[in-house]
């Protein structure tokens, strides 16, 4: 196995490789080598490695499917798809089907002209920044070379109903809430081929928007970062709640019954106090990211539960719920982790964990929402040109300085780096939303002077 080192180039980001399809490093050849080298990077002594493929809707899913494969038999491996199913369905029966390596080909709530590639071991969890470094590696080893020739077809398997049994065995209550009217936005993502099947034969009256995909409308103003079409439909409509996916399905964002938006940090707040009155929170603590507002912090202990903090990127959630041993972890955007089901984020197990906490409780998803009490947050992004340390450009590191000072005692303020887009991410907490989105636009000016695209 080739050492890694810091001159090796990056092809990981915080949710796998991601860019425009076409271009590096999602070109044929570096996709057609960089299938050949998952297989070289699995455990010494796998022999005739299994490996599963599944893609969203987007149009450039089909050719890097074709590339990856045919770079990994080249390596002795025997390739499956799955064909358009979510993340965590690739996820799941990588782990259930004893397949040695998982392959996910999206780039998430990304728009179509990106794509991406996400690898699960095969108990079913994203590889470690470790295992991403030797592939890496591998890839940067001139002494191999990927097989020649044309890529062809893969070969689909119909996996997806062992999925979606599986998702079923969550919520097996369901049939208490027949009649409610829930309506789900499928991003003309992954999930147009599994939700309205799943909520309808759970007894759900559904309403279905954005379940047209044609290659290109994947997340185009719908979705989990679009959910404003959604909540006038939940409202118009008489439901009782609404869900809105992502564009691969590993996160969902929530509407209640008044068109009032709900994020992660109320799912993880309603989802922790159930599983706490069932004696399942395990660890008695929660992992959330550093995005979470600080009122899921105080709301959390006030019910007795802890919280702990990691960086951005559900693979940091996984890797803390792991090492901590803990059932519940996820993000502010929606990816949360239910361990007792999966190591991944899966919007459709939230959506049944929410849609289960609802009938369990008692409780309006309105009310259950409620009990987060959110410190106003504002969040920026600006476009930069490079990614330098800030605390080398002198004007930035003093302007943080300042708005660090300011909210030291009422707030949080958080900079950092997207890890998929060239952009900044500045966040804000604190008092009052006029003071604090002055504040970050005064970091963001800084920043555009200094950085700017």
């Amino acid at each position: 196995m080739p050492k890694t080192d810091s001159t090796i180039p990056r092809l990981f980001g915080t949710d796998g490789v991601r860019g425009t399809a076409g271009q590096y490093p999602l070109d044929p050849p570096t996709v057609r080598r960089l299938g050949a080298a998952l297989v070289r990077a699995l455990p010494h002594g796998t022999e005739s490695p299994r490996l599963l493929v599944g893609r969203d809707t987007r149009e450039s899913g089909t050719w890097i499917e074709q590339e990856l494969a045919f770079g990994a038999s080249g390596e002795g491996a025997s390739v499956t798809s799955a064909g358009i199913v979510p993340t965590p369905a690739v996820a799941y029966l990588t782990r259930s089907a004893g397949y040695d390596a998982g392959i996910v080909i999206s780039a998430s709530h990304n728009p179509f002209e990106d794509n991406g590639i996400k690898v699960f071991s095969g108990r079913g969890e994203k590889f470690t920044e470790r295992v991403e470094r030797e592939v890496e590696a591998i890839v940067a080893d001139t002494a191999w070379t990927a097989r020649a020739g044309q890529a062809v077809p893969v070969s689909q398997a119909p996996l997806v109903s062992a999925y979606l049994q599986h998702l079923r065995d969550v919520f097996p209550e369901a049939g208490s809430l027949r009649g409610f009217t829930l309506a789900i936005d499928c991003a003309n993502g992954a999930t147009t081929t599994v939700a309205p099947e799943l909520f309808r034969s759970l007894g759900f009256d559904v309403i279905v928007i954005a379940n047209e995909p044609d290659g290109r409308n994947i997340n185009l103003q719908c979705g989990s970062t679009h959910p404003d079409h959604l909540a006038r439909v939940v409202v118009e409509r008489g439901g009782k709640a609404g869900v809105a996916f992502d564009g691969d399905g590993d996160r969902a964002i929530f509407v209640d019954e008044r068109g009032t938006i709900v994020n992660g940090d109320a799912v993880l707040l309603m989802c922790g106090q159930q599983l706490q009155r069932e004696g399942r929170l395990k660890g008695g603590a929660v992992v959330a990211t550093v995005m979470s507002n600080i009122g899921l912090e105080i709301a959390l202990r006030e019910a007795g539960i802890g919280l702990v903090r990691c960086p951005v990127g559900d693979k940091y959630v996984m890797e803390e719920m792991l090492n901590r041993g803990l059932s519940l972890g996820g993000e502010q955007s929606g990816h949360v982790i239910f361990s007792d089901y999966l190591f991944t984020g899966d919007g459709l197990c939230t959506a049944l964990n929410v849609l289960r906490t609802v009938l369990l409780s008692g409780r309006s998803l309105s009310a259950l929402a409620a009990d987060l009490t959110s410190y106003p947050q504002v969040l920026l992004n600006v476009r930069v040109r490079e990614k330098v340390d800030l605390q080398t450009v002198p004007a930035i590191a003093a302007a943080i300085a300042r708005v660090e000072d300011r909210v030291s005692d009422h707030g949080r303020l958080l900079v950092r780096y997207s890890g998929t887009e060239p952009l900044l991410r500045v966040m804000l907490e604190g008092r009052h939303e006029s003071e604090i989105r002055e504040w970050a636009q005064e970091i963001v000016d800084v920043v555009k002077a200094n950085l700017g695209a």
